[in-house]
């Protein structure tokens, strides 16, 4: 080996070892002492962990996995969560004002009562996170996430999405008409009607045509079927029910309300 490599490479080593070792010491002082503020703990294992109560402020915890750990209380202010999975931690009461969200994988977490000012949610993953506040999102950004529940096939989170949305911004005319799909779909007719003539009405005071044209049609759609199970029944006798094809002209709509 050329003698300039060999220096490079020993050179490389002794510049990593301290930093590694400074790594392991901070999580060691996390695991004994539950503080570590400021603590260098990216790409650490922290699958379960047990940290109600930690006190991790403007903590580097980027990459690091902390699926399932108990995080309940902890202090988070300014920690760098990028591209942490926190997939169904339990981060009730945290205080995470400040912390960088970016990519950070919030799925099935528990967030009932965290603080999450100046917290940015859009790029975080947030698929079926339990008691995320009104607050913490835009009526927009809740109608996204509406969708993307709906689509994958979360009913009762893209509801409480599309809930949080009107509750924020009454005149969101797509919220009304994505809550209207899934009512229909479940056979909550009378208030698919309600919610679908809602939307028309929004979107026709709004000039918004794609709008106005894909709730009509809608509407439209749904009378159609019910006046073919009603002929179905007076023939048959009974109970006429044709309604569930309807399911893939609403995944259409979905699309559409991205």
């Amino acid at each position: 080996m050329k003698p300039q490599l060999l220096a490079v490479i020993v050179l490389l080593t002794t510049i990593a070892a301290p930093a590694q070792a400074e790594n392991l010491s901070d999580l060691s002082q996390l695991l004994s002492t539950k503080k570590c503020s400021q603590c260098d703990l990216s790409n650490a294992g922290l699958v379960q962990a047990d940290l109600m109560g930690s006190y991790l402020a403007g903590a580097n915890l980027t990459g690091a996995n902390l699926s399932q750990a108990n995080l309940q209380g902890a202090d988070l202010r300014g920690a760098n969560l990028s591209g942490t999975s926190l997939y169904g931690a339990n981060l009730t009461g945290a205080n995470l004002t400040g912390a960088n969200l970016t990519g950070t994988d919030l799925r099935n977490a528990y967030v009932e009562r965290a603080n999450l000012a100046e917290v940015e949610l859009e790029s975080a993953h947030v698929d079926g996170i339990k008691g995320l506040a009104a607050t913490a999102a835009s009526a927009e950004q809740f109608h996204r996430w509406g969708v993307r529940e709906a689509e994958s096939g979360n009913y009762q989170g893209a509801i409480a999405n599309y809930q949080k949305a009107i509750q924020l911004d009454p005149e969101l005319a797509p919220a009304y008409l994505g809550l209207a799909i899934i009512q229909y779909n479940f056979d909550y007719r009378t208030a698919a009607q309600k919610n679908t003539q809602m939307a028309i009405n929004l979107f026709k005071q709004q000039k918004h045509e794609l709008g106005l044209q894909t709730a009509t049609n809608f509407q439209q759609k749904m009378t159609l079927i019910q006046e073919a199970e009603n002929n179905v029944a007076k023939k048959e006798g009974g109970h006429g029910q044709i309604g569930k094809f309807i399911g893939s002209v609403g995944s259409l709509l979905l699309q559409f309300l991205l």
